[in-house]
């Protein structure tokens, strides 16, 4: 009887649930998750209810058979300028490495001034901890900004919300001009995107060189003429078992260079089972996204990835930056595919081509539900 009443009531809870009303009350506030939590609220909306935390609860054991992976490499760049041909064919084979079992690597001595990292987190805290009145202004799903501040892009799309609140900007190949910028995070986000795309090229040429071609292969394929900058902030959650900061995706882009704070909470999925992917002190976090994996022919992977929501009490931040294509003023035309140099007949290409824009357009629409995107272009 009492099973009964239980299932009755739960029944009763799940009618009463009007989605579509309550994504748009929560989107109406312009403040985000940020805004709920400084509400005070002691529970979490239904909207961020996610089906798949039943296994935070009870996670699967990893084997001692992959107890020895442990968390993903970390290789030293030599600060961009290596002594030797040996320092460098190390690093590069390590990438190599990294890039084709896990699709993810930590880089340390990569050239991006530690003050500058540090400078970078500060304006996203600062930029999401401004007063509620200050955010709404900037609050949009227009993606035709310059700037943009939303909390979740997916919001009526995803099966549920993220933790999560985020403000972006295209930084290349058209920068936007200062004053799109908002003031408080403006300078350095600018010199930090320009860092950021230093640091891209030389990464692009030890790929290039990874991949036994010559270095300057996927500069010239324009697989880093683009660079899309996110700046994630995830509140403390009053209730982290019931949702994520990030669900589980694969990035759709070429590759990802991500500053971390302290805090962690990202994870990596290999085999099967998630690893924590834990901050390293002055690393930058890089991963392959979807779209190198298509033209290396899997040579290099994509791994899905996801953000535990935040168990601490400060507000974790993060900030990605993609690089890609240019997908709004010009689209870049180019088809892209398996790169013919490391197709065979042994080996024969494993994807369709694509534009750009049209990936984008069908991942943005897709949203992140926890499938990869790239099973779409699967011959």
């Amino acid at each position: 009887m009492r099973n009964k009443k239980t299932i009755m009531e739960t029944a009763k809870i799940a009618s009463s649930f009007d989605r579509a009303s309550e994504l748009k009350a929560f989107d109406e506030t312009k403040t985000g998750v940020k805004g709920l939590v400084d509400a005070g609220i002691s529970k979490i909306p239904r909207i961020f209810h996610h089906s798949s935390v039943v296994e935070l609860a009870n996670p699967k054991p990893i084997p001692s058979e992959l107890l020895h992976l442990k968390t993903i490499p970390t290789i030293d760049l030599g600060g961009r300028v290596f002594e030797d041909a040996v320092k460098r064919k190390k690093a590069i084979e390590g990438i190599k490495e990294a890039a084709a079992k896990w699709g993810f690597f930590q880089v340390i001595n990569h050239g991006v001034s530690l003050h500058l990292l540090e400078e970078m987190k500060d304006g996203v805290r600062n930029f999401h901890e401004q007063p509620p009145e200050a955010r709404k202004e900037l609050y949009t799903r227009d993606y035709s900004k310059k700037f943009m501040y939303t909390s979740n892009f997916d919001l009526y799309r995803a099966p549920s919300a993220n933790w999560r609140d985020s403000c972006y900007c295209y930084m290349a190949p058209y920068p936007p001009k200062p004053q799109d910028i908002p003031e408080i995070c403006r300078d350095v986000m600018l010199e930090y995107s320009k860092q950021v795309m230093i640091l891209g090229e030389f990464l692009f040429e030890l790929l290039s060189e990874a991949l036994g071609l010559n270095h300057n292969h996927l500069k010239d394929m324009d697989c880093l003429k683009g660079l899309r900058m996110l700046c994630h902030y995830y509140p403390p959650c009053p209730e982290p078992d019931l949702t994520f900061g990030t669900s589980q995706h694969s990035d759709s882009s070429f590759l990802t260079v991500l500053l971390q704070d302290q805090i962690g909470g990202l994870q990596v999925r290999r085999e099967g089972y998630w690893f924590d992917v834990p901050h390293v002190p002055g690393a930058l976090v890089i991963n392959i996204g979807d779209l190198l994996q298509l033209i290396t022919n899997d040579k290099f992977i994509s791994l899905e990835h996801r953000v535990l929501a935040n168990r601490a009490t400060r507000a974790r931040v993060s900030v990605a930056c993609f690089f890609t294509t240019y997908v709004q003023v010009l689209p870049n035309p180019r088809s892209y595919g398996p790169i013919k140099e490391l197709v065979s007949d042994e080996n024969p290409p494993k994807y369709r081509e694509t534009i750009v824009r049209d990936y984008a357009t069908y991942v943005n629409a897709k949203g992140l539900d926890g499938t990869s995107a790239l099973l779409h272009l699967k011959i």
